[in-house]
């Protein structure tokens, strides 16, 4: 395995992140670390440090990580990117794969995995976790429906706006922390609510947690 001079480990759960950074410590193929837990973060160290790797949480506020390895593939298809997920589900793989990712780890198996994935991922294979049937997958992606599919419909941008929306941002928030006006995000706002055929903010709150933006904390 090659040497990773740099290494991004993004996850919101402070627990979670120090346990997968201890086990990544003790990787001797392994440089320096950077964490955050925010997806726009996550894309500005991308930016600056352009690390071998990035580990990468799904359930990221902000930006999900889905969208996070996407742009940072589109910015340096080089960097290696390792998904972490709660979600074993087809469509979530399905999308990963879609947005570039190199590898898919559950959560739960990650500490167990977590090597062997990344040796994998860093030998330029596409590394599946053991939780995930790799047949099923494949036959999800080939009739290519389910969650990916309803958001395809919105821009990115629209979709990182129904985000911090469902996060509970008020539109001023959601202008500044996208250097935009307010105007701007009034306008995706009523693009995406038709878009989608949801005019009211709890039903886009409910649309976001039913297709993985955003974990339903209830």
């Amino acid at each position: 395995m090659k040497h990773i001079h740099k290494l991004i480990l993004a996850d919101d759960h402070t627990l979670v992140r120090e346990g997968i950074k201890t086990l990544i410590k003790a990787m001797p193929e392994v440089g320096e670390i950077f964490e955050t837990g925010d997806g726009l973060d996550a894309v500005n160290l991308a930016r600056q440090e352009s690390p071998t790797l990035v580990v990468l949480d799904i359930t990221l506020p902000g930006l999900n990580g889905l969208e996070v390895a996407q742009r940072i593939k589109q910015q340096n298809s080089a960097i290696k990117v390792l998904m972490l997920s709660m979600h074993a589900g087809p469509e979530y793989v399905a999308r990963a794969w879609k947005a570039g990712a190199d590898g898919y780890l559950i959560k739960d198996s990650a500490f167990a995995e977590l090597a062997t994935a990344i040796k994998a991922v860093m030998n330029g294979e596409q590394y599946l976790s053991q939780d995930v049937d790799a047949e099923v997958v494949k036959r999800f992606t080939k009739e290519k429906r389910g969650m990916h599919q309803e958001l395809d419909i919105l821009t990115p941008r629209q979709r990182q706006i129904l985000q911090l929306i469902a996060e509970g941002n008020a539109t001023r928030d959601i202008a500044d922390k996208l250097f935009v006006s307010v105007k701007t995000v009034e306008s995706h706002r009523a693009q995406l609510m038709d878009r989608l055929g949801i005019h009211d903010v709890p039903g886009l709150v409910r649309f976001a947690i039913r297709i993985g933006l955003i974990e339903n904390e209830s």
